[in-house]
């Protein structure tokens, strides 16, 4: 039997290149996509699209039982900025949208189902440099609260009742398709937009906040890589650490103005996201990932660089 996906939160950061992906691997009609907000009309042209409040139980089984749902991508979240100006909110649609769907897949509704997790369940205790697997966590954020609390539910689900949950915790992502939503992570896709109006760029992290990134391509390889692993390679059922490399606002500054001479960024901006970012790792250890069920990322830093600036000038 054909796999049925559901994809909630389609019209995001992630779920924009994953509905792609995952209609190029299944085909069409296989592939729903869905979110609170109405679809662009190519996006309505392509396949199957649901509009969908996440925290409506009822309205969410009625969407997987009209498709026959095989498969569940979780993407809907409040982000770090955002669930900073309203906890309740950012917690309560965090949560709640992710007991919906756990409850259905305990009910065996549908087979399997993806959540992910962010280097923001992190928190200013763990290790900064390769930060382990398994660690302190201690998140300052709502966001990255509902996080590690999600990793655990997750954990718990799949320990008592055999749901076949499966997450990530992403680094930063920055993918050239989607403008940028106001994440502590999002200067280094606006960084490019700047760039290649030749506008310079006012950084609102400090010039030597390093942070962990991945381009989403590889973000979409990973995210699909851990639902196809079979059951038996997937050993860690909170979330795996996924990393491909570390970078700076100056260092990755640096790298832009190689490739467009005369751009800059002055660091003038800085808001409570420095802080944010202040309390997550440097790089990450994804050791685990790797041995377990082959992660191993495309694109290094300039590779990236690169590819960010042909797709953004086109």
């Amino acid at each position: 039997m054909a796999e049925k996906i559901l994809v909630l939160g389609s019209s995001g950061q992630i779920g924009t290149d994953l509905v792609d992906h995952l209609r190029e691997a299944y085909g069409n009609d296989n592939v729903i996509a869905s979110d609170l907000r109405a679809p662009s009309a190519e996006r309505l042209a392509q396949g199957p699209f649901e509009q969908l409040n996440a925290m409506d139980a009822q309205a969410a089984f009625e969407v997987i039982k009209k498709h026959g749902v095989t498969q569940v991508y979780h993407l809907v979240a409040m982000l770090s900025a955002t669930a900073e100006k309203m906890p309740m909110k950012g917690w309560d649609l965090n949560m709640t949208s992710l007991f919906n769907f756990l409850e259905m897949a305990r009910e065996k509704h549908f087979k399997k189902m993806y959540w992910p997790s962010s280097i923001a369940a992190f928190g200013p205790q763990t290790p900064k440099e390769n930060t382990p697997q398994l660690t302190v966590m201690d998140p300052g954020t709502v966001y990255g609260i509902s996080k590690l609390a999600g990793e655990l539910w997750c954990d718990y689900y799949f320990k008592k009742y055999g749901v076949d949950t499966r997450g990530l915790r992403y680094p930063g992502l920055i993918s050239y398709k989607t403008e940028p939503g106001g994440g502590t992570t999002d200067y280094a896709v606006d960084i490019f937009h700047k760039a290649v109006k030749g506008e310079d760029y006012s950084c609102f992290l400090s010039e030597d906040r390093r942070l962990p990134m991945m381009y989403m391509p590889d973000a979409i390889k990973a995210t699909v890589g851990i639902m196809e692993a079979p059951a038996d390679q997937v050993k860690i059922r909170t979330s795996y650490n996924v990393g491909a490399f570390s970078f700076t606002p100056k260092e990755l500054s640096a790298i832009i103005e190689k490739e467009i001479p005369g751009f800059s960024t002055n660091y003038d901006a800085l808001d409570s996201r420095d802080q944010i970012a202040a309390g997550w790792p440097s790089s990450i250890d994804d050791r685990e990932a790797r041995e377990h069920w082959g992660w191993q990322p495309d694109f290094d830093l300039p590779t990236m660089v690169k590819d960010m600036i042909k797709n953004l000038s086109k």
